[in-house]
């Protein structure tokens, strides 16, 4: 049926004055900045390799076409990462699966929305002045071990080596060393005669062949062997409330960080370090590649945290805190799989 040519002026008058009115509209929403989200990353530097999946997405700039703008707070451990969050510092805390559930029965516990890391990348290592004949956890017996913080995965994993050979806490002293720089102090001032810390330290002094290695959870079978099981890694975590309050928000963050793991999946090493900024190559381009060829196969592929992962990494902590809540009501607080799952549809990871 044909119009008239009054009728068609008349809706051509009508439909010019409404994308006139909505003009207004897609001017403020086209103009509308990301949403800022304040990020405490545990660890000195987001640029550590546990925090490498959260590199890549800042560097790469995935997270603002997804809709926030990532302010980051670097913090020198997970522990302080996580008093900020629940400060309200901080909106979100880039740290270690366990540190959720540390968190649960607290004021403010705070859930895991998306996983960095599918294994802990903590190392078991003797120092080579120290321990030169070392054969076995047995030779640990009376010395002093060096771990990041008190009830942390890293003391967690010692206490575990310690038991693999039949020894308790008592058969060793434990020694808070801090983060990296301090760790590494420790150990050449002879403070500590063993560290269970993670890289780049550990790169550092395997290279330079001042400690060996003798733990290694940087690797799933490293992971299994020591644990008996999988244990989630770095993850980002934030309270209930801001997960209810600001679901898009938090979306945009999970989308940024599957997109970086799928990314990772497949980048060559030479895509890794021009993506990376020059400070998060410990110094050393080789030293980075070769640190990052062992770590590889800890990245998630996908974000998910893997249930029997999770029930591990409790039994372990619980070790350290007979008060932690490792029922499996408390466990499924610490986690939600809602935003990664999503992502990793929008993404095919």
């Amino acid at each position: 049926m044909s119009l008239s040519p009054v009728r068609r002026r008349t809706l051509g008058v009508v439909s010019g004055l409404a994308v006139t009115a909505l003009l207004p509209a897609l001017r403020v929403r086209a103009a509308a900045p990301p949403a800022r989200v304040r990020v405490a990353v545990g660890g000195g530097e987001r640029h550590l390799l546990r925090h490498l999946p959260l590199t890549v997405a800042a560097q790469l700039d995935f997270f603002r076409p997804a809709g926030v703008d990532v302010i980051w707070l670097s913090y020198p451990n997970d522990a302080l990462a996580l008093q900020a969050v629940q400060s309200g510092v901080a909106d979100v805390g880039a740290m270690g699966f366990e540190q959720a559930l540390r968190s649960q029965g607290h004021a403010v516990a705070v859930r895991s929305l998306v996983l960095q890391a599918r294994t802990p990348q903590l190392m078991m290592a003797v120092s080579t002045r120290a321990l030169p004949h070392y054969r076995t956890p047995k030779d640990l017996r009376r010395c002093k071990i060096g771990v990041e913080e008190w009830g942390g995965l890293a003391h967690a994993m010692a206490l575990r080596v310690l038991a693999l050979a039949g020894m308790g806490p008592q058969d060793a002293t434990f020694v808070l060393v801090g983060d990296g720089a301090r760790a590494l102090e420790a150990l050449r001032a002879g403070k500590v005669q063993a560290l269970c810390h993670g890289d780049p330290v550990m790169a550092r002094l395997e290279r330079s062949r001042e400690l060996r290695v003798v733990y290694d959870t940087r690797s799933l079978a490293g992971t299994q062997a020591v644990f008996g099981g999988s244990v989630p890694g770095s993850c980002l975590a934030a309270p209930v409330p801001f997960l209810q309050t600001h679901p898009e928000h938090t979306q945009a963050l999970a989308a940024g960080v599957v997109r970086a793991l799928k990314w990772l999946q497949t980048a060559a090493p030479a895509d890794i370090v021009k993506a990376v900024p020059a400070e998060a190559l410990m110094g050393d381009r080789r030293l980075f590649l070769a640190a990052f060829d062992r770590v590889r196969e800890s990245i998630s592929p996908d974000g998910l945290v893997p249930q029997a992962g999770a029930q591990t990494a409790v039994k372990m902590l619980a070790v350290l805190d007979p008060t932690l809540d490792a029922r499996p009501s408390a466990l499924a607080q610490s986690y939600t799989q809602e935003f990664a799952r999503k992502a990793k549809q929008q993404f095919n990871a």
